[in-house]
């Protein structure tokens, strides 16, 4: 099957054409007539199998169908997206499809002034893709009037749900028209009950589309765990780069203090790296993910920020420095690599304080992921493990409730290996205590 099959106009065809895609991938296949259709879709499919274009190209093809004639352009569609990075990624993608069609678009996020959003937002624009916290705050200042939207996307509806944003989204759609006068759309990774829920009171009468079973991965990504003792993680992590010279590599932590030392430790170790999380500014984050997609920057350290919405295409490394609190994480995490029919390696490095974490990874992936101890970099087996949270019911492992069950690992107090640590070695450390928000 090719896209002209699928009933989309000639300068979309063209546009696709140029981005060198010609045939659509499983998800494009079944979504794009149903938005075309008019239909309101809850889709659910892996990361990188082409959800965006999914949406933007039937999106961009119903608002050309009847463009406003005369005065300023309202915002007649509206994308969602939990993350700057993501919203960015898809405001691109906006202008890519619809470069040949006579449609304005614009992104708004916070982390970046107000001022020349509200410029552009002045002169009338058909697509906006917005964060919720800027939408609403937008909102507060009449910047945005959403009482003529057509057509409203909910982009990784689950991300927004874990982020928070259930409260923001319902002030933004007490704006919107009533459902049965817009088309609506839900897209996700994951169909979590949640989502699900969710779309019951958002769509009308929606097609339910699944096209991998849920929270599946990338069948191109091969998938290794290495135990390692937690002091010599960094080490190891530098000893794989150099010695199998690797020249893109994203790597997860679980902190923002942590994605910040394991960046400058690597920069000692002589490897150009680069910290993205949610406390640094927007311009360094822009910029830190731009040199790392031009080779600027070898390696790039970042907490579940960018676990979403970061479009790599040959991106062919991701390493879970420390595997995620929460399982479904680690199928975002690792989605980053193996996209659009590429090869990609995953590979996690795990102590002995997370085997928990794993069991319950490999309980959502529904197999085992195989472990390989690496000649020099054995475990040792006198160093105990530490309790730690399963990361979903927030208790402890005697039952009881944890004073922060919001965060598996809220103030767990600081403790200090008793293992004999190699000479010349720093001496090992839990990671200490964590905030109640989740690290992104």
């Amino acid at each position: 099957m090719s896209f002209d099959t699928l009933g989309l106009a000639a300068e979309l065809l063209r546009a696709v054409g140029e981005q060198g895609y010609s045939e659509p991938t499983p998800i494009q296949r079944q979504v794009i007539p149903a938005i075309l259709a008019g239909r309101d879709v809850l889709a659910g499919a892996q990361t990188g199998t082409g959800k965006t274009a999914g949406f933007a190209l039937p999106l961009l093809q119903r608002l050309n169908a009847s463009p406003i004639r005369n005065g300023r352009r309202p915002i007649r569609a509206l994308i969602l997206t939990p993350t700057r990075e993501l919203a960015a990624q898809v405001s691109a993608s906006i202008r890519t499809y619809g470069r040949h069609l006579p449609l304005q678009s614009t992104v708004v996020f916070g982390g970046v002034k107000i001022n020349p959003q509200i410029q552009r937002l002045r002169r009338g624009v058909d697509i906006l893709v917005a964060t919720p916290g800027r939408l609403l705050d937008h909102i507060s200042q009449k910047t945005v009037n959403l009482s003529q939207v057509e057509i409203l996307v909910l982009d990784e509806a689950d991300r927004m749900l874990d982020m928070g944003f259930i409260h923001d989204i319902r002030k933004v759609l007490a704006l919107l028209p009533k459902s049965s006068a817009r088309q609506s759309l839900l897209f996700s990774a994951t169909l979590s009950n949640a989502v699900k829920q969710l779309s019951a009171r958002l769509l009308n009468r929606p097609k339910l589309i699944e096209v991998t079973r849920c929270n599946a991965t990338a069948a191109r990504i091969e998938q290794v765990v290495h135990p390692v003792d937690k002091c010599r993680k960094r080490e190891l992590l530098s000893h794989m780069i150099g010695s199998r010279n690797w020249r893109q590599v994203l790597v997860f932590t679980r902190t923002k203090h942590g994605a910040n030392r394991l960046a400058q430790q690597l920069e000692r170790d002589g490897l150009s790296a680069a910290a993205i999380h949610g406390n640094k500014s927007q311009g360094a984050r822009t910029r830190a993910l731009s040199g790392f997609k031009h080779g600027e920057v070898r390696v790039l350290v970042a907490t579940d920020i960018a676990a979403r919405g970061l479009d790599i295409v040959q991106l062919p490394h991701v390493v879970n420095y420390e595997l995620p609190n929460v399982a479904e994480d680690y199928v975002h995490r690792i989605g980053r690599t193996g996209r659009a029919g590429n090869q990609g390696q995953a590979i996690s490095l795990a102590c002995i304080d997370e085997h928990e974490l794993l069991r319950h990874i490999e309980q959502l992936l529904q197999h085992k992921i195989p472990q390989v101890v690496l000649e020099g970099y054995e475990p040792d087996p006198g160093i105990r493990a530490e309790p730690i949270q399963n990361g979903r019911n927030g208790k402890r492992r005697n039952g009881k409730p944890h004073p922060q069950s919001g965060n598996p690992l809220a103030d767990r107090p600081r403790r200090r290996s008793s293992a004999k640590r190699p000479a010349g070695k720093r001496r090992w450390e839990s990671s200490g205590s964590y905030s109640a928000q989740r690290h992104r």
